[in-house]
């Protein structure tokens, strides 16, 4: 019996291959295998076959082991053979399928043969590059179709823990083109918005660090601001930032950057709220905001602040933008309670302005390539009979007009009467009378018996159109000779200061002249630094109206709308000389 068994046997054996190669010459030719005998002579022969010679056929198509991908997604159909490539993977996909026992005994190569994947990524090769560049950034390389494969068994070590992978491996979130794509978009979206400084769109592995660079640039950015810088010779729009007690705005980040310059004589223009440049005072006017403190009114521009209290009106301004007209580099610290603003011209020379908290000024210097300091103006309090003036931030100093005992010719020099020998004489020259003690740049300002202790030369050949702060060309050109006495008085002492004044004449609003007055002391100030070199840090400027009406009237009068120039230094080191 047993050997009529095992002839049986042979020849159901036989029987099967004589099937299988039935079976495979009508797949070579793509005929339809439709004989129901050759697919149970199929699944006989599948059974009765040994493991081992059923490893031995799939070694052999290890090259093609993305096939049974095409089974696994319609086992019982064989169409879906012919869209990968006919060649054998039929009669190999569903062995493995109904041979549980070979599947345990390779847990190696199957789960990557198993791994869809890998033959799906010929179709879906696109959307399944993008996870591997995600999950490997320091291997992504995208080029590569085969590399997604490896990467998911990238890891060895746990390729044997990788029976909980085979689901990930099969990957069905994967498989869907849909879901990657969208899943992919989503990734080189966010490093296009988020990554704009490193800004490298076809790399899908950047989005971590864009979004990692994103706030370490946020300060700086803060300091050159998410908005574009202004335009040429235009300063930042400041009045939405608080307003300290010297009336002057809290440094903001807008002024940690440079002011791109102008044309010669333009100066700067303010930028009104909605990011337009002002260049005329009916433009500038409308932009105002006023507002009562107490007893005090404050009427806001852009960039100076007007203060009227005790039947004083001054304006206030900071010369730090003037410093950053046409700067190479801007840079604002905090130092303590101090706010340290330090601008860095071309030729590396930087210009340092320490305040305080309420944002009166302490000290500026001038710091050479070499490393020297330069102390310019120091307002830091001096010894037990330092004391601040009254009226709003300490500014005033009651003191009597000083005895004028000179020539008035030679006290008010008129700069177009004057020699070049004059006007350097006057810009050296010393107090009228005794300097009783060292006093701060705003006392000098707003304290007008102390500034008339100095000698002064008045500008009458620079004029300027009706409501403009503007200098044509010409009138630049006529600053030549004050600017040669400027420069021939710092060569001889670095520390000399200058103050520039602004002033007009009685007709018009009082709150427009003296606004107008204070931005054309500061272009004439930008005019002798930008065209003929006199250093922004040895002047200073201040604009005063119709306060002071060289002649007494309310009509229209050319004399009056003037500018002057007035040695300073002295009142600020208390030296009599």
């Amino acid at each position: 019996m047993n050997t009529i068994y095992r002839l049986l046997m042979a020849g159901t054996v036989l029987s099967s291959v004589v099937s299988v190669q039935i079976a495979e010459a009508g797949i070579a030719t793509g005929a339809p295998a439709n004989d129901k005998a050759v697919s149970a002579s199929l699944t006989i022969f599948a059974q009765a076959v040994e493991p081992e010679k059923k490893e031995e056929k799939k070694k052999p198509e290890a090259a093609p082991p993305k096939q049974p991908a095409a089974p696994a997604k319609t086992p019982p159909v064989a169409p879906a053979v012919p869209s990968q490539k006919p060649a054998t993977p039929p009669t190999t996909a569903k062995p493995p399928e109904r041979t549980a026992p070979p599947a345990a005994g390779r847990p190696v190569t199957p789960p990557p043969a198993v791994q869809v994947p890998a033959r799906p990524p010929a179709a879906q090769g696109a959307p399944h590059v993008a996870p591997p560049a995600a999950q490997g950034e320091p291997p992504a390389v995208p080029g590569r179709s085969v590399a997604p494969p490896p990467a998911a068994q990238g890891q060895p070590p746990k390729g044997p823990v990788s029976p909980v992978t085979p689901p990930p491996a099969a990957q069905v979130p994967t498989r869907p083109p849909a879901p990657p794509a969208a899943q992919g978009a989503p990734l080189v979206a966010p490093p296009a918005a988020q990554g704009q400084p490193p800004a490298v769109p076809g790399r899908p592995a950047a989005p971590p660090p864009a979004a990692q660079t994103g706030p370490q640039s946020m300060p700086p950015a803060s300091s050159t601001g998410p908005t574009s810088p202004p335009p040429a010779g235009v300063a930042p729009n400041m009045q939405s930032a608080p307003l300290q007690r010297s009336g002057v705005p809290a440094p903001t980040a807008q002024q940690a950057r440079p002011i791109a310059p102008a044309a010669a004589g333009a100066g700067i223009s303010p930028q009104s709220a909605q990011g337009q440049p002002l260049r005329r005072m009916e433009e500038l006017r409308g932009e105002r905001r006023e507002s009562t403190e107490g007893g005090r009114t404050i009427i806001r521009e852009p960039d100076r602040t007007i203060i009227r209290e005790g039947g004083q009106t001054i304006i206030r301004h900071s010369e730090v933008d003037r410093f950053r007209y046409g700067a190479q580099d801007v840079r604002v610290e905090r130092r303590g309670n101090d706010n340290v603003t330090i601008v860095v011209r071309p030729g590396g020379i930087r210009v340092v302005t320490v305040v305080d908290e309420n944002g009166f000024l302490l000290r500026r210097s001038r710091i050479l390539p070499d490393g020297r300091e330069i102390i310019i103006i120091d307002n830091r309090p001096h010894g037990p009979g330092f004391r601040p003036g009254g009226g709003y931030g300490g500014f005033f100093v009651n003191l009597q007009p000083p005895v004028i005992r000179i020539p008035r010719e030679r006290y008010i020099v008129e700069d177009d009467q004057a020699s070049p020998a004059l006007l350097y004489e006057t810009l050296i020259a010393p107090p009228l009378e005794r300097i009783e003690r060292r006093y701060s740049l705003d006392e000098i300002r707003y304290t007008a018996p102390l500034r008339d202790r100095m000698r002064r030369i008045d500008l009458d050949t620079v004029t300027f159109d009706t409501g403009s702060w503007e200098l044509s060309p010409d009138q630049v050109q006529r600053l030549a000779a004050i600017a040669d006495g400027l420069n021939r008085a710092i060569q001889q002492n670095p520390s000399e200061v200058f103050l520039i004044e602004g002033y007009t004449d009685a007709v018009g609003s009082d709150v427009d002249n003296l606004s107008l007055s204070d931005r054309r002391a500061e272009s004439v100030a930008i005019a002798l630094t930008q065209q003929f070199g006199v250093p922004a840090e040895n002047l200073s400027t201040q604009g005063y109206g119709e306060q002071y009406l060289k002649i007494p009237t309310d009509a229209p009068e050319r004399a009056n709308r003037r500018v002057t120039v007035r040695r300073i230094t002295p009142l600020l080191t208390g030296q009599n000389q």
